[in-house]
């Protein structure tokens, strides 16, 4: 009893299948598909990429004597000398402690605001489920 509507099945499926596409129907396809992949890549990876440089950029262009900054080696400190033109910035790491470093190693501005408190903070009150 099952088996014969399984093979009815199969036998209309058979019929209502239509020819496999052409070739160049198989190519257009493929290649609408790389299209479709290369734009999802450029929309998820390079144009956020190119909004970080941009705004980097956009910060060292703003630095200003006085700036407290942390370098890529991690170091915090603030601008004791800085020129127009001039790659390399002079920081203050305290201490009388001062380097030299490249405008280009400067990640970005130390600003309390983005700090974030740790997880193991007594003054932050835990919520009950």
């Amino acid at each position: 009893m099952l088996i014969s509507k399984a093979y009815a099945a199969a036998e209309g499926a058979a019929s209502a299948m239509t020819s496999a596409p052409s070739a160049s129907e198989a190519f257009m396809w493929n290649m609408g598909l790389v299209l479709v992949l290369v734009v999802l890549f450029y929309v998820l990876l390079i144009m956020p990429q190119q909004k970080r440089f941009k705004e980097h950029s956009q910060m060292l262009q703003g630095l200003n004597k006085g700036d407290k900054v942390v370098t890529g080696g991690g170091l915090v400190g603030k601008i004791d000398k800085i020129e127009d033109g001039n790659e390399e910035v002079v920081v203050d790491l305290g201490n009388g402690t001062k380097v030299t470093a490249l405008r280009s190693t400067i990640h970005g501005k130390d600003e309390p605001r983005l700090r974030k408190k740790p997880a193991n903070d007594p003054k932050e009150k835990k919520k009950s489920i």
